[in-house]
This record gives C-alpha cells, structure tokens and sequence, in this order.
C-alpha cells in the first residue's frame, strides 16, 4: 500500500474512527453564539466592559469637554485661535490620565467603584511675564468641573523654552527662513535648482535638529535645507543655518551663524557676498531626477532570477473566522487578556495583563524612543532626537492593509487632541492580527533509528499581534507586541523610514557612508525605553539574577580525576543600586521577578523572566550635558519601587531640556530603596547601531533592524500552559511496516477562502472630527 496516500486518507478522515480524544468539530473562535464577533475587516462595536474601559483612551466627546472646560475659566487666558506670536497661552495636549495604580487595583480586584476619570492637559502660557508650561489634572470625565497643577516629581515647573515645537511655530520658522535666504536666491538657483525664498515649483524644504541650544533656556535650531521631492530627507544642498527662535515674538528672531559646503559663515549676507565676488567652493548638485529620482518607491532594477514579483505573495488567512476576541480596549486571545490605550504623548501602553486570569504585569509601555548622531555638518554633530519630544504617540498615520498589516487585521481607530484646536480621528492607528510563525511552537520526531518512528507530535506556531506605527519626520517606528500560547509576551519595535542624511564632505566618511553623490548617511544609535511594571502572581515581587559558574570538584565516581562543571549562580538583587545593570556591563542571562510567597507544584517560586533581545550601547559618557535628559540609557534594566510619582521614565520637555530634565531617571534610584517582597517595576533599554550604508536607498529596512524583549514564565506555572491548545497533531504508526497511521487532531481542516476579495482602499487623512 502506498505509504503516502494512507497518509493522506488519515488526515482526509480527521473524525473518523482512528482518530481517539478528539473533541467535537467546532472550530476555535467560531462566531457561532458569540454576541461580540466581528467579521472580516470591520472593528468590533461592542460595548467596553467596565474593568478595561477605565484605562481607555479619551473619546472625541471627552476631548472636545476638556478642551471647552478649559477655554471656558477665564483665569486661563486660552486664545480660541493662533495668531502670529508665540506670546499667548495656548492648549498644547489633551489625553488620559491613567488611575493610581492603587484604586485601579481597587476596582480590578475587589468591590470599589470605578476610579474617576480624569484628562492630562498640557497649557503653554506665553502671555504671562514669565512664561511657562504648566500640566493640569481635569476632571471628573465626561463633564468635567475642576481642574489643578500636575507637579513633576520635585515640584519642578517647566520653563517655556522647553516646551515642544507646535505647527504655529514651525510656520513662523518658515516664514523667517523666507526671509533668511532671500540674499541666497543665486547661490541656490544656480547650484540646486531649487530655491526657498519665492518658489512655486522647484521648492527647497528644511529638517530641524534638536535639542535647540547647548544650554538652559537657549531655543536656537539648525536647519538643514533640502529639496522639496519625494524621500527629501536625501536631498541636502549643502546649507545649514543656525536661528535663535526664543523670543515669543517672531519679529525678533535672527540667523546666528550659516554653514555651507563645510564652510562657516555669520548670516546669510556673507555667504552671498562670497558668490558674487566668486570666492566660494560651489557644490554644483545634478537634476535629482536623473536618471531616476533615487529616494523614490518606484521599483527599478531587476532580479537575475526572474521569477515573479509582480503578483502577490503570501497572506496571512483566518479560515474559520478570528480566534480572539474584542471588546472596547479589551482584547482577549487564548489565556491573554489585556487593556490597552494608544497615549498621544508616548505611544502604545498595557494595562492589567494578564494570563489564563493570573496578572502578569500591571503596565507594559513605551516610554521613549532616541537616535543620537554624529557628523561633520553642524545640524549633524547637534543631532540627539528623544522622539516623545516630538509626539511620538501623535504620529500613528493609516496602517496599510496588506502591507502594514494583513487584510484580515481588525483596524481601529484613535482620535488625538495634540497641537490641535480639537480632536483629529487617525484612521486605523492600530491593527490586531493573529500571526502564524512558521515554525512550530514545539515539535518532536520521536526516530526508531531503523528507519522509522515512534511517533511525530508538533503544535502549530500562533502569536496574536497588536502593531501600531510612530512615522516621526523621517523615521517611522513599526511598534509590536506578540502574545503566544505558551505565556510568554514579546514587546518589538522595527525601525525602517528615511535615514537622516546630511550634506556630503570628505571628512564625513569619518561618521557614516557616503550613500549617493552629496550624501552622508550618519551613523546613530536607536534606544528605546520600556517600563514594565511587574506583578507576578501579586504585588509582592523579588528580583533575582541567574548565570553559570564554574566548579572544579573531585569526581566521585573516580578517585583522583576531578570534574569541571556549570552551575547555577543566584544573586538576590535587594535594592534598587543593585538592580541597576549598566550599559555598559555584561548582561546576566537570567533576569528574574518573583513572588516569594508563591509556589508552584515543584516547589519554585513564580517567576516571569525578562529577556533581551538588543545590542545598545551608550550614546554619550555618564554626566555629559545632555545625558541628564537620558538618564535611563545607562542602564540595560533598572529596577526600582512603584511609585506614583515615577510614571515615566521620560516626558515631552527633556527634548528641548536636556541639560535640566523635568524627568531625570537617575533619581527613581538616588534614595536606593530596599526592594525585596514589594511591588517593582522593571524599567527596559533596547537599541542597535545603525551606520547607514548604500543599501538604506531609499529606505532602511526592516530584517535586521528588530529590537525587543521578552516576558517568558520561568517556573510560573506547572507545566508549559500551550498545551491547552487544541492545535496540536500527533502521529502514530499502527503496524511495523508503516502502512497503516493514526492522525489524532482536534482541529478541523481549513475550510472557506484564505483572503477575502476585497480591493486595497487606502485614506490617509486625519482630519478634525
């Protein structure tokens, strides 16, 4: 009998008599029954539960309440409209401000009502004397009737100078660069092509640097000019100008100092004066058109191969209908369950995660994301972007069905009040997808070493994928987290976009590569920072680090020879000093949180591990001037107490303050409390070096550019909790001979089509709302 085709016959009779314990064939995640199933691409519409709605985003209806509570107190001055000075108090951010963990705990695990909830608000006062950024605390929601200050840790106010760029500012910029190089008219239409001062087609652009100064209070920027085509960011002409923006009023803002093709000069009228007399080195520029725009997507070139790219790949299918479930924020998968919000400050943020009911975690969320530069040109040596500076939550554009996310995601919306007069609704910001792996969650070939086997047993690879995008300026940050069956959580982010290129010398080679005819793409390194705020199996964790050690002990079973071999060295981290790992350190393998109250059947405490998955190394030495708003980086994993008062690691000011951080991480460990047996957070660096080369033209991608970490069980449960997963198929042979296999499943075959045959639609408008 043919071997093969039994085979085949086995896997054909799924529910036939050979096959034992087998459940009844109803596919998991059947819509049958279930009220709050969705089909295919349309995001569910059920009600939030009351658990996780108290971690869910603002509505529009909550923002606009906010924002109209506050234009509304005459004590506020807010301006309804912009005008052309800085010198006016404006509201800059509206969004959530999550409960006190303590009365979230309250409501989650016991009979307290709901916390109230409350807005964060974000006022820019630069009508007073002295102005200022102040936060308020706005509530109760959805009509709010009070508001107060929200102190920074220290009591610290936040000087104006600090404050995030907003869209009124930049235009202002633009207007003031009109005029800055207007004498440069010539020198750039000549040269580039392209011009700033009074183009209509053949347009010059700008990229801004930050932080804005070499001290406190300062607000000078450099500029980098660049033709305005698609991919401008690799399009530098080889000037730079330096404008002190500080004052409110724009009328008396002023270039400080202009850099052209390596050359220093004071304004922009010496820089002309050199052209016309003819005594400057003149970077003549080709048509960045020719022969082809080189930053554009437009495919070019050939694979030798030949085989086929112009039809479609492969897809991500659900042929029974989705195996998780949604309700509000509230998404469930296998054992998970979570809440999640998409914060316009800082990005993607969990709350109460947890598994098959046990919480893992209280908090998982980013917290802020840098790239620090080198290079030859001005604007490069002053480079050090922390993009939640920038609004890294703000900039959550359209995901892409297809290629952002598979077609059978669940897109969702989210709407941000961020430099804005009211709500802007983001189409789908979110998506959430089951992945398969492609490789199996485990497996066994169990060989009889004759030429058969005892039997084949392997479980399917699943995880289910929460992706968001931050898309700031030129990067665009890919934001993951995967839940897999087994318990364990991944938290990913994949860097891709443009590179942030500067103008070509010779001396640049010393910073990155040269990438086309007058560009240098800079190197720089990416660390992105993650609170982790642990409970496992409580409040009342311990951290602990393990590695190998090595013992030269006499071998017992033969006098006189001697043994060499690991074993496990446990070192209880009892304060938060301890727990601090630096940078710049080996990491131990092995990083620990446990209950010590908690045990599992063996006898092992329950532990989640922490495991990294990165290559980040310091960005600048320990204690220079702008390291202070960075505080964090010097440390793979600290460990410190929860405390209220130590919600982020990072915030919106420490772009433009480097030098005097409203949040400096060095003090969540200064007073070196004891952290046995409390409730801890773990604080997280991830991040890689990035030296730009040929093959990031037009764009950097993204195999390779992967940084993470995991939350992994270790001796969290009593045996690997997957096998409740009724993906699992084993096989066993009936007779010597292999003819006759028993194929035991408990899931039925694929049945429906893989992709549905709906068009690829695209908006990415975000308008107000």
């Amino acid at each position: 009998m043919d071997l093969q085709r039994t085979r085949d016959l086995s896997l054909m009779g799924l529910w036939g008599p050979n096959v034992i314990g087998v459940s009844s064939p109803t596919a998991p995640g059947s819509p049958s029954g279930d009220p709050h199933y969705s089909p295919l691409h349309s995001a569910p519409t059920a009600a939030q539960p009351d658990k996780a709605s108290i971690f869910a985003d603002l509505t529009p209806a909550e923002l606009r309440a906010v924002r109209d509570f506050l234009r509304g107190r005459p004590e506020l001055g807010l301006s309804a409209q912009r005008r052309d000075t800085l010198a006016q108090n404006t509201l800059f951010l509206v969004e959530l401000l999550p409960p006190s963990k303590r009365a979230a705990l309250r409501y989650l695990d016991g009979d307290s009502p709901a916390p109230r909830r409350q807005a964060r608000a974000v006022i820019f006062f630069g009508a007073q004397a002295e102005p200022n950024v102040t936060e308020f605390v706005v509530g109760p929601l959805p009509r709010p009737r009070s508001y107060r200050p929200l102190h920074f840790k220290g009591g610290r106010t936040v000087p104006f100078a600090a404050r995030p760029m907003m869209m009124q500012e930049y235009e202002l910029l633009h207007r003031a660069l009109v005029v800055a190089t207007e004498p440069l008219y010539r020198l750039l239409r000549d040269n580039t092509g392209f011009w700033y001062h009074n183009c209509t087609q053949h347009c010059l652009t700008f990229s801004d640097i930050a932080p804005r100064g070499l001290a406190p209070g300062e607000r000078r920027t450099w500029f980098i000019l660049q033709r305005f085509v698609e991919g401008y960011f690799l399009h530098p002409v080889g000037l730079e100008l330096l404008l002190d923006h500080s004052d409110p009023d724009p009328l008396r803002w002023a270039v400080q100092s202009v850099w052209y093709n390596g050359q220093y000069f004071s304004s922009p009228q010496e820089l002309a004066k050199h052209y016309e007399c003819g005594t400057l080195a003149v970077a003549q520029l080709p048509d960045p058109a020719a022969p082809h725009l080189f930053s554009t997507y437009i495919p070019r070139g050939h694979f030798t191969t030949g085989t086929a790219t112009n039809v479609h790949g492969a897809k991500v299918c659900e042929p029974q209908g989705r195996r998780y479930r949604l309700h509000g924020n509230l998404l469930e998968y296998g054992g998970w369950s979570l809440a999640f919000r998409l914060r316009s400050s800082a990005g993607l943020q969990l709350f109460d995660v947890r598994f098959n009911g046990d919480r893992i975690a209280y908090e998982v969320s980013v917290q802020e994301a840098i790239a620090f530069y080198g290079g030859d040109t001005p604007a490069a040596m002053q480079t050090k972007y922390m993009d939640a500076g920038w609004g890294m939550g703000s900039v959550t554009y359209e995901l892409a069905p297809g290629i952002d996310c598979p077609e059978v995601s669940t897109f969702l919306d989210v709407h941000h009040l961020y430099d804005s007069e009211g709500p802007r609704r983001f189409r789908r910001a979110l998506c959430i997808f089951e992945l398969p792996t492609g490789v199996p969650l485990r497996r066994h070939f169990d060989s009889d070493f004759r030429g058969g086997f005892h039997f084949y047993a392997g479980l399917e690879g699943h995880a289910l994928v929460l992706r968001t995008t931050s898309t700031v300026y030129n990067y665009d940050y890919i934001w993951d987290v995967l839940l897999y069956p087994n318990g364990v959580l991944e938290a990913k982010v994949h860097a891709t976009g443009y590179i942030h290129a500067t103008f070509y010398t010779p001396g640049g080679r010393r910073y990155g590569s040269r990438v086309h005819s007058h560009v240098l793409g800079n190197m720089h390194t990416h660390l992105v920072h993650y609170k982790v705020d642990l409970d496992v199996a409580g409040t009342s964790n311990s951290f602990e680090t393990m590695d190998i050690s090595f013992e030269n002990i006499s071998n017992p079973w033969s006098p006189g020879a001697r043994i060499v071999q690991p074993w496990l060295r446990r070192q209880p981290r009892r304060t938060e000093r301890q727990a601090a790992l630096p940078l710049d350190a080996p990491l131990p393998r092995y990083l620990l949180f446990s209950n010590p109250r908690q045990r599992n059947r063996w006898g092992h405490m329950r532990s989640y591990r922490i495991q990294h998955h990165s290559h980040a190394g310091r960005v600048l030495p320990r204690g220079w001037k702008e390291e202070k708003g960075i505080a964090w980086s010097r440390y793979h994993l600290a460990v410190t107490r929860h405390r209220e008062s130590e919600a982020s690691s990072s915030s919106l000011y420490n772009q433009n303050n480097p030098w005097e951080p409203a949040v400096n991480f060095e003090s969540f460990i200064r007073n070196d409390e004891n952290i046995e047996d409390q409730d801890l957070v773990a604080w997280v660096t991830v991040g890689f070096l990035h030296v730009p080369h040929a093959e990031d033209i037009p764009n950097t991608a993204t195999p390779g550019n992967s940084v993470g970490f995991f939350l992994r069980p270790f001796n969290f449960f009593d045996e690997d909790p997957s096998v409740a997963s009724q993906g699992a198929v084993i096989v066993r042979p009936q007779d010597p001979n292999f003819t006759r296999l028993e194929v035991q499943r408990w899931t039925p075959d694929s049945a429906g089509p893989c992709v549905a045959p709906e068009p690829f639609s695209y908006n990415g408008t975000y308008w107000p709302v």
